[in-house]
């Protein structure tokens, strides 16, 4: 029995539209809430949810049992931590700060078994492999890795050409707020010249045949990105919404109970 079809790298492949959402919240059971919600996939964050291994573990496993991909992104590109939560279960992931194409060539090697890569032979252990229950796990398990970069810096966008024509890479993340940080516009990801960057990033990876992908608060721009021909995008985070949420129920509430009695008082 071989790995399990990765149906996320299936579908950018097939260039099939792939709508995700941030879960940031560190919890598996706000994971699994938001797994029925029917986003394609969603981004199970290490990088700035308060996050370790066994956590983002855990909601992997919450998310796996909905239609929802879990992927995840790490803090870094470390090969341990890849090699870590590789084996308990996930199949999909985000490495951030991706600013060089060596940086580039060692993620691919770490998310790959030998010869082609570094990654442990340690699956026995892991949900990965059913616990050594897929028989063929080490011989099919690299064709369903997979390998998502951000470019989120100068830096990575002059490599963005060398990094995208790397085979192993599955597509190439954009960073709207760290690009404009690095830009010189801290706190404006729609500025008209890191638009012009993601544009020109955009042509550049769909000329190397990758999948776009990007994230964004604004639906606005969500809606231009889209136009713009992203592959996989994220529309919100699940912080972001039960802030909103919350704070819209109670003024909802505190304006209609300024109505009531003003309506009472008025007799």
């Amino acid at each position: 029995m071989p790995a399990p079809v990765n149906p996320f790298k299936a579908a950018i492949r097939q260039k099939q539209f792939q709508l995700g959402l941030w879960v940031a919240l560190a919890s598996p059971y706000a994971a699994e809430v938001i797994s029925g919600s029917g986003y394609d996939w969603l981004l199970i964050d290490g990088e700035h949810g308060p996050n370790d291994i066994p956590l983002l573990s855990a909601q992997v496993q919450a998310v796996q049992r909905s239609a929802s991909h879990p992927i995840v992104r790490l803090p870094c590109g470390e090969a341990w931590m890849i090699k870590q939560i590789l084996d308990a279960g996930a199949q999909t992931l985000l490495i951030p700060m991706v600013e060089s194409v060596e940086q580039a060539k060692a993620l691919v090697r770490a998310v790959r078994y030998p010869p082609h890569g570094i990654r442990g032979v340690g699956a026995a252990l892991g949900r990965a492999s059913e616990f050594s229950r897929i028989e063929d796990y080490l011989q099919t398990a690299n064709d369903q890795i997979c390998l998502l970069l951000q470019i989120e810096s100068r830096a990575g966008l002059e490599a963005l050409d060398e990094i995208a024509a790397l085979e192993g890479v599955d597509g190439l993340f954009i960073g709207p707020s760290d690009l404009a940080a690095d830009m010189g516009y801290l706190g404006q990801p729609g500025h008209p010249a890191v638009l012009e960057a993601i544009t020109d990033a955009f042509q550049r990876i769909a000329k190397a045949g990758k999948a776009r992908g990007i994230m964004t608060l604004d639906l606005g721009q969500a809606h231009h990105y889209r136009s713009l021909g992203a592959d996989f995008m994220a529309i919100g985070t699940d912080v972001t919404l039960l802030v909103s949420a919350t704070e819209k129920l109670k003024s909802e509430f505190l304006a209609g109970e300024s109505g009531a009695t003003k309506s009472v008082s008025g007799y």
